[in-house]
Parts: structure tokens; C-alpha cells; sequence
């Protein structure tokens, strides 16, 4: 056999390694979803839910109600926006007036103690909050009834010390904003089900991060995590590196995206890519072999028949379309998907390039300002002029 011949078939044989992924993952959704947990409605604890604000997202209101509306016996929110001037204010203020039965207070400002504007705010709002469970949640975060019981009732078993959740995107039809949509209740929730396939869970996602003040003072508070990029992977793995669980639980939220052109979509996706690369290098570097769309593309071309390249096509169609079916529709109840086969044709192009660029240096744009990161710490650079 040639030299040549021999790195076709390493090739070839490289090419399986997405679709064994897409088995794993295909099995860790049916078990995952299938022990769907009963929620323990005699475990109710107080809950001080914490939102930093920064400007204002689509159908806000709505975000802000859906936990407002949440059946639960004891719960606040508090909001911390940077100034009076943040367009989110009206809105809040509003919420404040259509849910009086509700423990809603709005925070101005925040010490900058660290870099990263969320965490400063976090750092506030803990402090001035009243009960011992706390839930940081995006301000693009929508939830359904039941979601405050299905956060909390892990909490029941002491060596619990945080939980977090997938979720699935709401758009508003924009080709873009379905890319990343698709992307979330496919590849980015089958990362995380392999994940939790494999071992214990060691991270939280940020859409979704529960707590104690108890197992946050054991950490050193959101203080300690101020400066990092990755906030919630450095926050679940800090308290799983003291010998707690974070459970990911079956209970997805929803994001809500913004119209997005393209190159906002691929900047989004190229931040999380980073957050990957900065935290778990191995693991970003792994995700080479989830790139179905790659590597069926080079098996179909490397095959020494048309009926072994058509069989990559088709592996990747097949296995793509189940991960979707199982994952998505199914486990996430993402029916939209159903509606989105112009940006599931495009999700695997789409994600493959975002990956390829995360190798290349990179700027931190965020909040109008931006970063580097060195150490896994955001690092500001004087904006270019």
C-alpha cells in the first residue's frame, strides 16, 4: 500500500468518528429525557432570582413575565441595570406596576471589581438578596410554568450544590438567528448530553445557574470569578471541585434571539467556541470529531466507490436527522425545528467554519468594550480608533 493510499484510509476511517458522537449522543438524550424527574412540591425553599440587565432585548416584557408568572410560594427578582439610561428601566418599572403580589426591586449600578460587567452585577445583587437559593438567569431567558419547582427540587439532596439546563431558541424567523437556534438544541445540547453521559457534570451553562450562598461562599463568592471569561464554567466547576453535583436537569428555557445578520450569528457562535477553547482546550480541540458535515464531505470524496461515498452522505443525514428528531424535537419540545430545514442544511457549514476561526487570536467584543483573554481572564484593550 502506497503512502498515499494509507492516509485515504486513516482519513476514511477518521470520517466514522462524528457519527459514533451522534450515537453517543442519540443515547444519552433517550436516557437523559426518559428519567424525566417527578418535582417534589414539598420542597419549596425561597428563591432570590438574579438578573443582570444590560439594554434591552426582544420581547423583554414577556422574558421578564415569564418568571413572574411562575406558581411558586416564596421567590424574588432583582434586576441590576448599569444606569437610569439603560432601555430595559421603562420596561422593568412596568413589570413592577403589572405584578405588585410579586418581590420585584430594581438595582442601579454596581462596583466594577472585576472585569466582566455580569459578574459585578451579580456580585451586588447576592449581596442585597434575602434568601439562601439563588438562580442567575439571562435577561433573553423565557421559562414555562414549573420551572422555579424543576430548578429547585435537586436542592432536596444536600450534596447537590448547583444546577443548570439546556435550552432550545426562539427567533424571529431571521436565516441567522434560526442558524444558532438550530445549533442549541442540536449541537450544542448533544455536547452537553455526551458530557453527562460520560461522567459527572462539572460545569454549569449560562442561560440557567443555580445555587446556595452557602456553596458560593465555600467558592469566594461571585468575587472569584469576576475577571473570568467563562463564568459558568468556572462557577460549576468550582463548586464541583468541593465534592458537590451539578445537576443538569430535563427542564430546557428558552433564549430569545435578536434579528441577527450573519455576522452577528457567527460572532455569537465563535464566543462560545472561545468560552470552550479557554476553559477545556482538550474538549474544544475534541470537537473536531463532531464535525459530521466535514468529515462526510471528506469521506464521500476519499471513498474508493460511490456507494461507500453515498453511505457517508447518508450516515450523516440519517444520524443528523435522528440527533434532531430525539435531541430537539423531542427532548428539548423545540417543534419549531420542524419549520427550519434552510438553516439545518446550512448548521453543519455554519459550525464547522465558527470552529475553524476559534483557532485563530482572538478579540473579545462584548458590551461595547473590548477583551483578550490570557489565563482565561478577560484582559480590556483600548478599543481601535
Amino acid at each position: 500500500m502506497t503512502v498515499g493510499a494509507a492516509i485515504r484510509w486513516v482519513l476514511l476511517l477518521l470520517a466514522l468518528a462524528p457519527f459514533g458522537y451522534y450515537i453517543a449522543a442519540i443515547i444519552a438524550a433517550r436516557r437523559f429525557f426518559r428519567a424525566r424527574p417527578s418535582i417534589a412540591s414539598d420542597f419549596t425553599p425561597p428563591i432570590s432570582i438574579l438578573k443582570p440587565i444590560y439594554g434591552l432585548d426582544r420581547e423583554a416584557y414577556e422574558n421578564f413575565a415569564s418568571f413572574c408568572r411562575q406558581d411558586y410560594p416564596q421567590f424574588e427578582i432583582l434586576f441590576c441595570v448599569s444606569d437610569l439610561q439603560d432601555p430595559a428601566v421603562p420596561v422593568i418599572r412596568k413589570l413592577i406596576d403589572d405584578f405588585p403580589e410579586r418581590s420585584l426591586r430594581l438595582l442601579i449600578g454596581a462596583d466594577r471589581l472585576g472585569m466582566s460587567d455580569k459578574v459585578n452585577k451579580l456580585c451586588r445583587m447576592v449581596r442585597q438578596s434575602r434568601y439562601d437559593v439563588v438562580i442567575v438567569s439571562d435577561s433573553d431567558v423565557r421559562v414555562e410554568p414549573g420551572f422555579l419547582h424543576a430548578a429547585v427540587t435537586p436542592f432536596s439532596d444536600p450534596k447537590v450544590g448547583g444546577v443548570t439546563c439546556l435550552y432550545r431558541g426562539i427567533t424571529d424567523g431571521s436565516l441567522a438567528a434560526d442558524l444558532e437556534a438550530v445549533g442549541n438544541s442540536t449541537d450544542f445540547a448533544a455536547g452537553a448530553l455526551v458530557a453527562w453521559l460520560l461522567g459527572p457534570v462539572d460545569f454549569m451553562l449560562g442561560a440557567v445557574m443555580a445555587t446556595t450562598k452557602k456553596q458560593l461562599a465555600e467558592i469566594g463568592g461571585f468575587e472569584s470569578i469576576v475577571d473570568y471569561f467563562s463564568d459558568d464554567y468556572e462557577l460549576g466547576n468550582r463548586i464541583a471541585a468541593r465534592g458537590y453535583r451539578i445537576e443538569l436537569i430535563p427542564f430546557p428555557v428558552s433564549i430569545v434571539y435578536p434579528h441577527e445578520r450573519y455576522n452577528d450569528a457567527f460572532r455569537h457562535q465563535l464566543r462560545w467556541n472561545l468560552s470552550i477553547r479557554y476553559s477545556r482546550p482538550w474538549g474544544h480541540l475534541g470537537l473536531l470529531f463532531t464535525q459530521g458535515f466535514a468529515w462526510s464531505l471528506i469521506g464521500c470524496l476519499l471513498a474508493p466507490s460511490e456507494i461507500l461515498s453515498f453511505a457517508y452522505v447518508a450516515a450523516y443525514i440519517l444520524l443528523g436527522g435522528e440527533i434532531i428528531r430525539t435531541i430537539g424535537i423531542y427532548g428539548m419540545k423545540d417543534h419549531a425545528l420542524r419549520k427550519k430545514n434552510g438553516a439545518l442544511l446550512l448548521r453543519g457549514a455554519f459550525a464547522f467554519m465558527v470552529w475553524l476561526v476559534s483557532f485563530l487570536p482572538q478579540r473579545i467584543r462584548w458590551r461595547e468594550q473590548e477583551f483578550r483573554v490570557r489565563d482565561k481572564r478577560l484582559v480590556a484593550v483600548r478599543p481601535p480608533l
